[in-house]
């Protein structure tokens, strides 16, 4: 999220979203925040760094199958 990154509203960079996840997940990191919109390129606010609401139970299933690994003894 770049907070004020597209001049009146918040930009980012969708593309880090999994990428940051995973780290968050490698290090132990409980839960994570992933901001969602069914049109992220037409939310009125925050779509730039918003995940695509049908990509999201795939990222979910990718994300808990890396924290099984990561949790490995």
């Amino acid at each position: 999220q770049q907070p004020g990154g597209q001049g009146g509203s918040t930009g980012g960079e969708r593309r880090f979203v999994e990428t940051l996840a995973r780290a968050a997940v490698a290090i132990g990191v409980a839960g994570v925040f992933i901001e969602t919109h069914q049109d992220p390129d037409n939310a009125p606010s925050d779509g730039p760094n918003m995940v695509p609401l049908k990509n999201l139970p795939a990222l979910l299933e990718r994300l808990m199958a890396f924290d099984r690994i990561a949790k490995r003894p």
